[in-house]
């Protein structure tokens, strides 16, 4: 899967609440409390289990989850970082 332009990369982000960081994307989840936090950690590990994609998960503040996606193996962010962004939107 090849790198994605600046221009593909927002015009995908113009609609979504993820951001661009440099070579990822990055979106910050708040649930109501620790255990529901740890759940959309697990659903989403389970999502890129699946894809076999593998995205930086941060559990912090109790009940804060970041999701940061980059292509490593690309050295940016590819079509297979978005997609499991709007996964783990859905499973949001």
């Amino acid at each position: 899967m090849s790198r994605l332009s600046d221009d593909e990369i927002a015009a995908a982000l113009a609609t979504s609440d993820w951001t661009r960081e440099g070579d990822a994307i990055a979106r910050d989840f708040e649930r109501d409390d620790f255990a529901a936090a740890m759940a959309l950690a697990v659903r989403a590990g389970e999502l890129a289990e699946a894809a076999n994609h593998h995205p930086d998960i941060l559990v912090h503040g109790w009940n804060h989850v970041r999701f940061t996606l980059s292509t490593h193996s690309e050295g940016g962010i590819t079509q297979a970082d978005l997609d499991l962004a709007g996964q783990i939107d859905d499973a949001a």
